[in-house]
């Protein structure tokens, strides 16, 4: 009798360990920005994954802290399997080794995703971008160009433009004629930043600044400023949601990416490849597109969107003729130095 408790005791005990073990291999806990976004990724990829998988998928939130995720490793108690970070924070991670290193030949090598959007510890999952637009109800034949957005003397009135040097230094340059490939190399020499400057000055006197997103659809509704920039997802929703006529012009737009990381420490990481792996997949980058109007940073994805959905994507064929991809290298390296310049320049 004894023996026999001693081997249910066992056995017992083996099968609540198993139990524990797979417990922790099918339970996720993903991070991302909430809102809208979170929402589709809810839609396209956790729901689905916990469909086909049976893995449970717990959602956090957070605004972007890198802090935040590198305090959770410097503890040693990682808590979050994968995060959605954006470029900034894929390259911070890596200098500061708090982000895992992507093992890129599990997701189809690098040159699977749109170029210049992969990085070491971070694999894209969308592409956006900042532009700028105008209300087509209160402008016809409107412009088409980024220069027309410096060009005052064909279209009077004011602009509304982020207060920051990101963006405004690209867009400028591009006005002046540089070409995209050559912005970030030309942003690089002193003259290149005195020539940016010198662009928006001709400007300065009708911009109008935003600091939060919500603002441009709203300074365009109004009539407030003629011209905006903004996050295209935004100008798509204010469409969208609340039946504006605003239209994009795409010429000159600055593409940016948020990726999935993985932070150092994580107690499964195949477990954390594997959903990223379906996350990455054509059909499951394609159907986020129904909910938000960001573009997939997977090639093979853009074959299965559908034409309606496709032409109000950063990424559609039509609208990337001229766009630039962020460099986050450069503004890592001289992101204080230009801001303190900024701020000064809209000082005087």
């Amino acid at each position: 009798m004894q023996m026999k408790s001693l081997t249910m005791t066992l056995s017992a005990l083996a099968l609540s360990a198993s139990c524990g073990a797979a417990s922790a291999a099918d339970s996720l806990t993903i991070t991302s920005w909430g809102g809208a976004y979170q929402t589709s990724q809810d839609e396209a990829y956790f729901k689905p994954y916990t469909a086909k998988t049976g893995a449970k998928i717990t959602q956090e939130e957070y605004n972007g802290e890198a802090a935040r995720i590198r305090a959770m490793v410097e503890s040693g108690n990682t808590t979050w399997d994968a995060v959605d970070v954006d470029a900034a924070t894929a390259q911070q991670g890596c200098d500061e080794g708090f982000l895992t290193p992507i093992d890129y030949s599990k997701f189809g090598g690098e040159e699977a995703f749109v170029k210049g959007s992969t990085f070491e510890c971070g694999i894209p999952t969308i592409i956006y971008s900042t532009i700028y637009a105008y209300d087509a109800d209160k402008i016809k034949d409107g412009p088409t160009t980024i220069g027309d957005l410096f060009d005052t003397k064909k279209w009077p009135g004011k602009r509304s433009l982020q207060k920051t040097p990101f963006g405004n230094l690209e867009f400028a340059l591009m006005a002046d004629g540089v070409p995209a490939d050559k912005v970030y190399e030309t942003l690089k020499t002193k003259e290149g930043v005195d020539r940016a400057f010198k662009k928006l000055d001709t400007i300065k006197s009708d911009i109008v600044w935003w600091e939060a997103g919500a603002q441009p659809p709203q300074l365009l509704a109004s009539g407030e400023v003629v011209m905006a920039t903004a996050w295209n997802g935004r100008i798509f929703n204010a469409n969208k949601v609340d039946k504006k006529n605003f239209k994009i012009v795409w010429d000159g737009q600055l593409l940016d990416y948020d990726l999935w990381a993985v932070p150092k420490g994580v107690k499964d990481l195949d477990a954390v490849y594997k959903f990223i792996e379906f996350a990455s997949s054509p059909e499951a980058q394609a159907e986020q597109t129904k909910y938000i109007s960001y573009g997939p940073a997977l090639l093979a994805a853009t074959p299965h969107i559908s034409p309606d959905i496709l032409k109000d994507l950063p990424t559609a064929p039509e609208n990337a003729k001229t766009a630039l991809a962020n460099d986050p290298v450069f503004w890592g390296d001289n992101k204080e130095e230009l801001l303190k310049r900024f701020n000064t320049w809209i000082a005087q």
